[in-house]
């Protein structure tokens, strides 16, 4: 049986494999682009509601979660949020910025994916689908559903565990230990969080119940909306929180972020549920207030009981149970560790010409377009030198 060749044979047509694909075969490379699923890019089409948030004007270092938080710079600095927004102009997509940076496309995510397939088309690239790879071995031979193979270089480019229902598989991590490999022990991010039964059963009329706030654990804090669900908590504080968040903590949340509700109930004949229910949506108010067994008129209250109720506010404590798993959670934490790594190439130190780019590696980045970007970074370092 004949061995098709190749000087650069990517795994995985996502962000990151479309990337270093274009980038690579921009300078000349062979390059076959290998996907699992029939359709390139699903984790691009289902993402920002379907509009792709491509992107983050923000980026820096410091959006990202890693084991060496430094290790991200150096491909972020090479290949920057203006780079992608140049390609996409280009290609005369319309965008637009929502808050804190956050790009969109004003049509729909397929633009995006379109937009990679004719860059990869222009490069020479050729792309596979449908294709399953079924054995590596060594001297980068592959034993595909396609055929045989055989490269220089190999890129792993195949995701995390985040949404199995559109193909993902430990498939990267397997690959990595079958070459020695180490991985950091994943676990679901940017992923919503489930309350105990206690919890649950309080709060479980509070479901599409939203509000402002700042959400801190283990030391990172975040200003955002937190959405009540019938199993816990969701939203966007709550989906940044949840990378950091380690499972058996509590989690601190800060109802009244900036907010001083003291003066309104010093003197006042209201009940203390229709005082906050200034502050907080009405039914988060009378929940809250039951709960905390303030549910009682203001007038009478002494200075440290409103000092008391006030705390209460600014520093709700949540045990969480768990969070809602693989299935829900956008990202992974964790993944190949990055002391394997360049982090100018993403060559692995021990196994010359083997490649691990995007959320395979452990570098995840907050919500908002960050994961998109280290993607793209990522992507076009390895492509750069394949």
């Amino acid at each position: 049986m004949s061995i098709r060749s190749a000087d650069v044979v990517i795994i995985g047509a996502g962000a990151a494999g479309l990337m270093c694909a274009i980038e690579a075969g921009k300078r000349g490379r062979r390059v076959v682009l290998l996907e699992q699923n029939r359709q390139i890019g699903r984790k691009i089409l289902i993402s920002g509601g379907g509009r792709c948030n491509f992107t983050n004007l923000h980026t820096t270092a410091e959006n990202f979660l890693s084991r060496n938080p430094h290790f991200a710079k150096s491909a972020l600095a090479r290949y920057e949020p203006r780079d992608f927004i140049e390609l996409v102009e280009r290609h005369g997509i319309a965008y637009h910025e929502k808050t804190l940076g956050q790009l969109f496309c004003d049509g729909s995510a397929a633009e995006i994916v379109t937009m990679l397939e004719r860059e990869c088309a222009a490069a020479g690239v050729e792309i596979l689908t449908d294709c399953t790879v079924r054995e590596i071995r060594a001297g980068f031979e592959l034993e595909t559903s396609a055929g045989d193979m055989a490269c220089e270089a190999l890129v792993i480019a195949t995701g995390g565990l985040s949404i199995p229902k559109i193909g993902a598989t430990p498939f990267g991590y397997q690959v990595a230990r079958q070459f020695g490999i180490q991985v950091v022990e994943c676990r679901p991010a940017l992923v919503p969080l489930t309350f105990g039964r206690e919890d649950r059963e309080r709060f479980a009329e509070l479901t599409g119940v939203s509000a402002e706030v700042t959400v801190r654990a283990n030391g990172a804090a975040f200003r955002e909306k937190l959405l009540f669900t019938h199993r816990g908590l969701s939203g966007p504080a709550i989906l940044q929180a949840s990378s950091y968040w380690t499972p058996g903590e509590t989690m601190e949340i800060d109802l009244l972020p900036g907010v001083d509700p003291a003066p309104a109930f010093r003197g006042s004949r209201a009940e203390v549920r229709t005082i906050i229910g200034r502050f907080l949506p009405k039914r988060l108010a009378d929940r809250w207030c039951e709960v905390q067994s303030v549910d009682r008129p203001a007038l009478g209250l002494g200075e440290r009981e409103i000092q008391a109720i006030c705390e209460g506010l600014h520093g709700w404590s949540v045990l969480p149970a768990g969070t809602e798993g693989y299935e829900k959670a956008e990202v992974t934490a964790g993944g190949v560790d990055t002391a394997e790594l360049s982090s100018k190439t993403m060559e692995c130190r021990k196994v010359p010409g083997l490649y691990f780019i995007g959320e395979v590696v452990d570098v995840t980045g907050h919500l908002g377009g960050f994961n998109f970007q280290w993607a793209w970074a990522s992507g076009a370092a390895a492509g750069r030198v394949v």
